[in-house]
């Protein structure tokens, strides 16, 4: 907890660090990173198991068609990853069920409501400490402060408080699931390469360090760095003579 204060600027009283955000949102740098290989992503095709043999890599689909590949990344929540594995070994199962996930419910909406009635009480990030809610946390992002929007609405995204908020007012509704990172997850963090570049499998997601979009980009240039050095080459996105499931 303090370290992750600590890594964010929170504990600072004076120079605190300005958060930026990418002009257009988080599809912008996810379309740049797939303009590459767009044509290669095999949307509507859930994965329903991944077998790994000595000499490939056997993924099943939902419609039961099996691919084989050289190696996979898993790029995805852990739980997800175990649930994916035919046979997981004993030290998967350990460090991938380390990090347990909360669901949570995002709703994008213009209900003022959700903030301070005193604007001045207003911020970026606003907590509702309302004791039904002790479950699960409540907030509501302002996302013009967020975003730097110039709006005459005020767009908000509130976790967990759907039912007290306008139905007229909302614009649209996200399920989400958070990492929650208890003293086994951490302890789990530090052991990633006793699972991630053995029998031929690789793994990468947010909850490897601390659950932001930038947290899964570190860890998926860990994997990279990791395939890399599996296959002797030098870590470059443009290398392709090879066969890789992500």
């Amino acid at each position: 907890f303090v370290d992750f204060f600590e890594r964010h600027g929170f504990l600072n009283i004076n120079n605190r660090p300005v958060w930026q955000a990418i002009q257009g949102g988080s599809r912008e740098y996810v379309n740049k990173l797939c303009a590459p290989f767009r044509s290669a992503i095999r949307l509507s095709t859930p994965v329903a198991g991944i077998r790994r043999d000595t000499d490939a890599v056997r993924v099943r689909t939902v419609r039961g068609e099996v691919q084989s590949f050289d190696y996979i990344v898993l790029a995805c929540h852990s739980d997800q990853a175990l649930a994916l594995l035919d046979d997981p070994a004993s030290v998967e199962t350990e460090i991938l069920s380390a990090f347990p996930y909360q669901a949570n419910e995002a709703t994008l909406h213009t209900d003022t409501r959700m903030l301070p009635r005193n604007p001045r009480a207003r911020a970026a990030w606003n907590y509702h400490s309302l004791g039904r809610f002790a479950e699960r946390v409540a907030l509501t992002y302002d996302m013009n402060t967020l975003q730097s929007l110039t709006a005459s609405d005020v767009f908000m995204v509130t976790l967990n408080r759907s039912a007290d908020i306008e139905p007229q007012k909302v614009i649209a509704s996200f399920n989400y699931h958070h990492p929650v990172y208890l003293p086994a997850g951490v302890a789990a963090q530090r052991r990633r390469l006793e699972i991630s570049g053995v029998r031929r499998t690789f793994y990468c997601g947010a909850y490897w360090r601390y659950g932001f979009h930038e947290d899964g980009v570190v860890s998926a240039l860990w994997a990279l760095d990791e395939l890399a050095r599996v296959m002797g080459v030098r870590a470059d996105t443009t290398h392709s003579d090879f066969a890789l499931a992500l």
